[in-house]
């Protein structure tokens, strides 16, 4: 009899870490590797923002807080849901995690049961199925194909729904294709929620800042207000405020689900990082005036990159709406050799090639539920994005 739990013995370590581990053990080693795996910006957390914590620290606002925040930063995340989405929250209806993952694990914990099932549109970030199976759901995969543009149809949402559904996960701009659903897409799924009184929505709003050229980020409960007693409304601070590491996450919704959460979160971690939370009360606050640079830099990086593998051979890269990742098809790299006689039969077979023959790190399409494709994240320098896409263009030429 195994010691562990059947829970979390079907669990799978997150892919996403794993490659950048690889990859920094590998740098360690001497080896020469350029690290694409990643989801976090390249750039520093502001300035403001890092001061705000100091203060804190030199205030003395060391101690435990309430498990799911502090009134001054359940204040300012309702002021930024009115500012930016026009939705109107009160405190009572705001949680604040350790990062957008304890939030969106929180909810499914106080929520799901035995055989209820959550939506999930593929290509999707690697812990959502996961934390569906540890907090006893089922995740039911709705695959959204390249030739939509990677984004889930009416079609294909009213496919999925069963008696069973109890939420639909939704991430826009997504990690990992950087798709973005404008108005009218997210229209034409809220009209096919309209029908389902059952089902929920969380939404998975994190790289809400990032958004390029025409495209206009929206959110569920601000395209369809009907839809608003059931929606869990989720953000945070981490990749637009370059804050990763402080572990931020926050959610608004209902009075009674934001309750459960605090209970959940009452009996696990208790309260985010003090210091981190005076920081997200100056980030949210604050300036917002770094954000369109940074877009900007983002906008040059992720047009060099899509740009350089369209021009590998075998290769497809989609031009994404947002985040910093694109999620290229290798249909045309599948079945070929490498000069050492490896056949390229999954996308796992391509990254590891690519990884150990070129030194360029991605993480491979299977580990996002559609293959054959790979996930390239363009946060980080032009210099190591022009050499790891040149060394991508060799490999592929170098495949038979």
């Amino acid at each position: 009899m195994s010691f562990l739990s059947e829970t979390i013995s079907s669990v799978k370590p997150s892919l996403t870490i794993a490659v950048t581990q690889k990859a920094a053990e590998l740098k360690r080693a001497g080896k020469d590797v350029i690290g694409l795996g990643a989801g976090e910006p390249d750039f520093d957390t502001p300035e403001n923002i890092k001061a705000a914590a100091i203060r804190a620290i030199h205030d003395g606002k060391t101690k435990y807080t309430a498990p799911d925040g502090i009134p001054e930063l359940k204040e300012a995340i309702c002021a930024k849901f009115k500012r930016d989405n026009g939705l109107d929250y009160t405190p009572a209806q705001v949680s604040v995690g350790g990062g957008g993952k304890q939030i969106l694990f929180n909810a499914l914990m106080a929520t799901l049961n035995e055989g209820d099932e959550v939506i999930i549109p593929a290509p999707y970030w690697v812990s959502y199925p996961d934390m569906v199976q540890i907090a006893g759901g089922t995740p039911v995969i709705a695959e959204a194909s390249i030739q939509t543009g990677f984004k889930l149809t009416a079609d294909q949402l009213e496919a999925a729904i069963t008696p069973k559904t109890k939420w639909l996960i939704f991430n826009s701009p997504s990690n990992p294709t950087g798709a973005g659903y404008s108005w009218d897409e997210l229209k034409e799924l809220t009209d096919v929620l309209l029908r389902h009184a059952h089902v929920w929505v969380m939404t998975d709003d994190m790289y809400e800042h990032l958004a390029y050229g025409d495209f206009e980020f929206c959110t569920p409960a601000q395209v369809e207000p009907q839809l608003y007693d059931r929606t869990l409304t989720c953000n945070g601070v981490s990749k637009a405020y370059a804050m990763t590491g402080w572990r931020i996450g926050y959610a608004a919704g209902p009075e009674h689900l934001i309750k459960a959460m605090r209970s959940m979160q009452s009996q696990s971690t208790s309260n985010p990082c003090s210091i981190s939370q005076w920081a997200a009360v100056e980030a949210l606050n604050g300036t917002q005036d770094f954000l369109a640079p940074n877009n900007e830099k983002f906008v040059r990086r992720r047009n060099l990159v899509v740009e350089m593998l369209n021009a590998a051979e075998g290769i497809s890269c989609p031009m994404p709406e947002g985040a910093f990742y694109v999620y290229p098809s290798i249909v045309g790299c599948i079945g070929k050799r490498t000069p050492n006689g490896k056949v390229i039969e999954t996308d796992e077979d391509f990254a590891t090639a690519l990884l150990e023959d070129h030194g360029v790190a991605v993480v491979f399409g299977a580990a996002f539920g559609l293959s054959p494709n790979f996930r390239v994240s363009y946060a980080t320098s032009d210099e190591a994005l022009k050499e790891a896409c040149t060394r991508i263009q060799s490999f592929c030429a170098s495949l038979s």
